[in-house]
């Protein structure tokens, strides 16, 4: 984003594995011992007083903590985040396989009418959406069984990310509120990532669309609210609506790879004078050169600003370049 602030937090954790390779991944962790519960009362006493003087309702207020509870796993969870150690290889061997392909092309023509819909207010292609929706939850197969409020509440209160989960805890009060959710519904990944396409709190809130006009925007259910919210979230954050995410290419043997990496760019132009081929956009056209495998392994081309719109939702390249590689596949 950058304001990757709540959204990074959470994802760069993560490193590069989405959620489609978390939820079957086991990793060797620290053993867990479950920490003392004793001041736990006291601190959501302490919140529902700033929940109050926030704003929020008694009614929002009692239904989200009337029977919260800590949740042992999420802090377990937290204290042991897994490290990524898949090369690009097999990463991408993973997430862009000839099954989730052939999952997502079928979900595609299922879904194409109203994804051509959202495509058109908001400028960003089905394609992408269908991407991040791989990606985030295998097409809503994976969209995490967490009561967000218990853990966020519990992960709060242990107090390692305090302030972060805090301000996730107190949007997710206003997404109740607002009546989007009850607080027996709001589920998600352990760290308050919510719906088919995983949105924080913070972000539910900013960028979340009422597609299907039902006076809620529901992230678990509604395709229509699903899509739209992802496309928005994009729109906001720079995609352009002529430029696409990017490409893979075959870089000339002289080409210097220390000019390589998402935070070198060029324009078309200058990157055409030493020697690369590069597509039918505008001269002005902003372009990296990523080499997610490292030198020698492939290569591809970033277009900016839309590739930077990918990487606010999740920073990795190895991400990004799944997202753009699987929706093309999905689409083509």
């Amino acid at each position: 984003m950058w304001h990757m602030n709540a959204m990074q937090t959470r994802r760069t954790l993560l490193a590069a594995v989405p959620a489609t390779l978390l939820a079957a991944r086991a990793w060797a962790a620290t053993p867990y011992t479950p920490v003392n519960t004793d001041s736990f009362p006291a601190y959501v006493a302490g919140f529902r007083e700033k929940a109050r003087k926030a704003g929020i309702s008694q009614a929002t207020i009692e239904q989200a903590f009337g029977n919260v509870r800590v949740v042992q796993r999420a802090i377990e969870l937290d204290r042991n985040q897994p490290e990524s150690k898949l090369t690009w290889t097999q990463y991408r061997t993973r997430i862009v396989n000839e099954q989730r392909i052939a999952q997502g092309r079928k979900l595609y023509v299922q879904h194409k009418p109203l994804l051509a819909q959202v495509t058109a207010r908001y400028g960003v292609p089905g394609s992408v959406i269908m991407g991040i929706w791989a990606l985030e939850s295998n097409y809503g197969g994976d969209s995490g069984n967490f009561n967000v409020i218990n853990c966020m509440t519990t992960l709060a209160w242990e107090g390692r990310r305090r302030a972060f989960f805090e301000t996730q805890l107190m949007d997710a009060l206003r997404l109740i509120e607002r009546g989007d959710v009850t607080a027996d519904k709001m589920l998600g990944s352990y760290t308050g990532a919510m719906g088919q396409t995983q949105f924080e709190p913070e972000h539910y809130l900013r960028y979340a669309v009422d597609w299907d006009g039902d006076g809620k925007r529901d992230l678990w259910h509604s395709m229509g609210d699903i899509f739209a919210s992802t496309a928005n979230y994009l729109a906001r954050e720079g995609w352009a609506r002529d430029i696409p995410w990017g490409q893979q290419v075959q870089l000339p043997a002289s080409f210097d790879t220390s000019l390589a990496g998402h935070d070198k760019r060029r324009a078309i132009a200058a990157w055409r004078k030493i020697g690369l081929s590069m597509p039918a956009l505008p001269e002005t056209t902003v372009v990296s050169v990523v080499l997610p495998g490292g030198p020698g392994d492939e290569a591809f081309l970033a277009y900016y600003p839309s590739y930077k719109a990918i990487r606010s939702y999740n920073p990795p390249d190895k991400y990004c370049l799944s997202v753009g590689l699987l929706g093309d596949a999905i689409t083509s």
